[in-house]
């Protein structure tokens, strides 16, 4: 009786430490979960045979380079950026010795980067009135330009720059506020704030259409992260949601436009997730958060299929190992990386070469790994977080392998964890959503500044255009379509093409 009392006493002192060294991580430790595939192997006492993978989510090889070597730009600088002249010549040309002028023979050329600092202007509209002496008809006058916020002092132009600046870069509005106010522009934050809803209200149509383009892919990642927001009249915030949808199928060779999508709710009940996919069907690539559960089995039709997220587990080991040095944990770390060592030599490949690779590559190391863990689960207290992580790997296991059939697949979940990133960036900046109606306004500025990202586009000068046109009546409604980012084109492109 005193024995198993003591082994549980040492059980939970073992947790506890577990906890204590996890949130000691968190707080001082270093956020990257990059393991050293070498000196693992030295400590399970064997050699290591496959290379390290770069992280948790494997890229094309590149050559190594010294840790402590700068980094340079040996290249030359973008061939668009204005070039500004200046020769020093010498201010006697005649030779020092003869004094014969002498021949110029060649030149020495370098570059270096410059900036001129942004800089405010205004731009004065003049409409001349006009009346004939003869005709009572009145005055004639062009018609006023359309604005985005009618009476107000901004363009699309500052509009596109107030959102880049927060949603793409982190800078919430009153550090927004302080920079205009530098250059003589005072202004309240809840100026810049109406500025934001308002610039919103126009760019939700274009929120939709990258929806409804992400949910008509039959592959879509999903997560979500917290957005606390203030809760009106009562000076506190409630834990608020932004669930983010991706779809990129640039790792198997697809040619389909990236995009992500946020979708602000106040909870992290199922229903939202539920609501959100109700029109998708195909392949949910995830965490293992039971509202995805909950939304595969309320498909009766088998519509919705989970396949769930290596790095999760991959996770759940390195901080075991983080904290206890776990043989155990340090063993699954190694099996875990001969997959990704896999999946980074095959990134890129077509479907089908893909899936063939996986079948007689990786599935044996899978099916492996999974009686290894069945086998490590009876020799560990049912109570330690190293159980609990086996328990999690084998009770997510169909939905863990379900890549290796489907060469479109991914091994992770790491694509929507990248486009979650910025997110907390600004987050951190901003600290909460003034309330509900600004978490709707975050999510849909965020998902058209991510996906022009994702395409290349320059998110500023994409916004710029896309608000002049929906402002002025340019492009109907019907025509929207031409405005996402995939099909943008800018309008000196365009007009040269």
């Amino acid at each position: 009786m005193l024995r198993a009392a003591l082994q549980a006493a040492e059980a939970r002192i073992v947790a506890l430490e577990q906890i204590i060294k996890g949130f000691q991580r968190a707080r001082f430790g270093q956020s990257s979960e990059r393991v050293e595939v070498g000196q693992l192997a030295l400590e399970l006492g064997r050699m290591p045979v496959l290379p390290e993978p770069a992280n948790d989510t494997p890229a094309k090889p590149r050559d190594r380079q010294d840790p402590g070597q700068r980094r340079r730009n040996r290249g030359a600088l973008p061939a668009h950026l204005e070039r500004i002249e200046e020769v020093l010549d010498l201010p006697d040309q005649g030779c020092p010795c003869c004094g014969i002028a002498m021949r110029r023979i060649g030149e020495d050329r370098s570059e270096r980067l410059d900036v001129v600092p942004a800089q405010l202007r205004v731009r004065v509209t003049i409409r001349p009135r006009y009346a004939c002496r003869r005709c009572e008809e009145g005055v004639h006058q062009a018609p006023a330009p359309a604005r985005a916020i009618s009476g107000g002092l901004p363009t699309e132009a500052l509009l596109a720059q107030v959102l880049v600046a927060k949603y793409g870069d982190g800078l919430p509005l009153y550090r927004q506020a302080a920079t205009l106010a530098r250059q003589g522009i005072k202004l309240d934050r809840s100026t810049l704030c109406d500025w934001v809803a308002k610039s919103c209200w126009w760019l939700r149509p274009l929120h939709g259409l990258i929806l409804a383009h992400i949910t008509g892919n039959a592959r879509v990642f999903a997560d979500d992260t917290p957005l606390p927001t203030l809760e009106r009249g009562l000076g506190r915030t409630m834990d608020g949601r932004l669930w983010a949808y991706a779809v990129d199928d640039r790792a198997c060779g697809g040619t389909g436009p990236p995009a992500v999508a946020y979708l602000y709710a106040p909870d992290r009940k199922g229903i939202r997730p539920a609501a959100h996919l109700a029109s998708f069907r195909g392949v949910l690539q995830v965490d293992g958060y039971a509202g995805f559960k909950a939304l595969e089995k309320s498909r009766n039709d088998g519509s919705v299929v989970l396949a769930f997220c290596w790095a999760h587990l991959r996770r759940r080991f390195f901080e075991i190992h983080a904290g206890t040095a776990s043989p155990i944990a340090a063993e699954a770390l190694l099996r875990i990386g001969e997959i990704y060592a896999i999946e980074c030599e095959i990134r890129g490949q077509p479907p089908e070469q893909r899936a063939a690779i996986r079948q007689s590559s990786t599935a044996p190391l899978v099916a492996a790994m999974q009686t290894w863990l069945r086998a490590q689960l009876n020799r560990v207290s049912s109570d330690s977080a190293l159980a609990k992580a086996i328990r999690y790997g084998l009770r997510h296991w169909t939905g863990l392998e379900r890549f290796l059939t489907d060469g479109r697949l991914e091994l992770d979940t790491n694509i929507v964890e990248r486009e979650i990133r910025p997110v907390a960036v600004t987050r951190k900046a901003a600290l909460f959503a003034g309330s509900e109606g600004g978490g709707e306004t975050w999510a849909i500025a965020t998902t058209l500044i991510r996906t022009a990202i994702l395409n290349g586009i320059n998110p500023q000068a994409w916004l710029t255009d896309v608000l002049e046109r929906m402002v002025s009546g340019e492009v109907r409604s019907t025509q929207l379509a031409t405005l996402l980012p995939w099909n943008w084109r800018q309008p000196d492109t365009a007009a040269a093409a």
